[in-house]
């Protein structure tokens, strides 16, 4: 009997995965453990290895489109075995040798509108049922296993079907962009699709209110000069980083209120402090790990976690495990040479620091001039939690931490 290649469970909350690329064809031999498909689940790529040895009789998820945990991607068997299908028409594929695989087709009740189960809806096809008022119970789905397609709603619209009646504003339709000799088209990535449509949804979801301030690094400097050698002798690079999420730990310690997510029945307030990192992934975009407990830990410990999460990150070996749970989130773009900025809350945290980049410049300290390496900490944080007065007092928390580092 053929193997089936099912969606496994990559982390606690993971519900579903994006099929990124498949690394065999329908037709290919591929052994047990050996890399099949590449899925992505928030902004993670993980290789999926094949269950059984064997050949590739079928492929049923296709490339770019969702999957849920515990769906079949796939069947590996011998050539000429048969498999069991469950849902429509799927057309059968020529394997070497001339030998056809017989797939017996399983049929699937069809989804009941009346329900509200509708399955999965991308944003895109969301999008697009709310500018035009449809509603989806009423759409016949085409796509793979009765999903709603785009197509499916455009073809529903242009019939003249009934819609359903506008009870809120509808969302603000994008400009259409239409291209002109020259330009270059650079199809999106998942982990841009991604990051997109947390932004947007960021955006809409909570009032952002920025607060700056300036914060004097000469302790931090001179501790990191004097103790990044005897790091490094564990192997640990000591970098601005650990010092910076130190301080937020601080911050949050005494403002509890900061380490927070709105609901509608009220503030929850987080019992752990778990403090992601944005880490650059180049072209590709971004992706924040999180340091779990940060409040556990000590500057080498911090260390050793911010360069361990910063190069998996980078090398594409973090698990989805390590992106989830995050309370409190540190961006530090002055890596890339940027003074302030205003960065944008990862939904359901309560706020975000920026961090820029550090300068000597000429301050007034006690009435004399004196050339300091300073550095602006943007704070961003959600307004229906926070007022300013709150905001500033965890900020200048932060901001004392880094000035009177021991």
């Amino acid at each position: 009997m053929a193997t089936k290649v099912l969606v496994p469970l990559l982390g606690e909350g993971v519900e579903e995965v994006t099929v990124i690329k498949w690394l065999k064809k329908e037709g290919d031999s591929v052994n047990e453990l050996e890399p099949l498909l590449e899925v992505n689940t928030d902004k993670v790529d993980t290789e999926i290895p094949a269950p059984a040895s064997g050949t590739v009789l079928k492929i049923l998820a296709e490339e770019g489109l969702p999957a849920k945990v515990g769906a079949t991607l796939a069947f590996i068997g011998k050539p000429g075995e048969s498999v069991e299908v469950s849902g429509g028409q799927v057309p059968s594929s020529t394997l070497p040798g001339g030998e056809e695989a017989q797939i017996k087709e399983v049929a699937k009740p069809q989804t009941s509108h009346a329900t509200g189960d509708i399955g999965f809806i991308s944003p895109v096809v969301a999008k697009i049922a709310a500018e035009h008022r449809v509603n989806l119970q009423q759409v016949q789905g085409t796509g793979l296993n009765g999903r709603i397609t785009k197509n499916d709603v455009l073809n529903f619209v242009e019939t003249g079907k009934s819609v359903i009646p506008v009870t809120q504003p509808s969302t603000p339709v994008a400009p259409v962009v239409t291209p002109v000799v020259g330009d270059q088209l650079i199809k999106h990535t998942v982990i841009r699709k991604q990051i997109a449509e947390h932004m947007v949804m960021s955006k809409h979801t909570s009032p952002h209110v920025l607060t700056v301030m300036e914060a004097d690094m000469s302790r931090v400097t001179r501790h990191r000069d004097v103790n990044k050698e005897i790091f490094a002798r564990d192997g640990i690079n000591l970098t601005y980083t650990a010092y910076f999420m130190a301080a937020i730990v601080a911050g949050l310690k005494n403002y509890p209120i900061v380490n927070s997510s709105w609901t509608d029945e009220g503030v929850l307030v987080h019992k752990a402090v778990n403090v992601g990192m944005a880490t650059s992934l180049g072209e590709e975009g971004l992706i924040v790990p999180v340091i779990k407990d940060a409040d556990n830990l000590s500057l080498l410990a911090m260390a050793r976690a911010v360069n361990d999460l910063a190069n998996r990150a980078r090398s594409k070996k973090l698990q989805p495990d390590e992106v989830k749970g995050g309370t409190f989130t540190l961006t530090n773009h002055g890596i890339s040479g940027s003074l302030f900025a205003y960065p944008v809350i990862n939904q359901p945290q309560c706020g975000i620091l920026g961090v820029g980049a550090m300068q000597k410049r000429v301050v007034v300290i006690d009435d004399a001039i004196a050339i300091r390496p300073m550095v602006y900490l943007s704070f961003v944080f959600d307004h229906r939690i926070l007022d300013g007065a709150r905001a500033d007092a965890f900020l200048t928390k932060v901001k004392e931490t880094l000035e009177n580092w021991a």
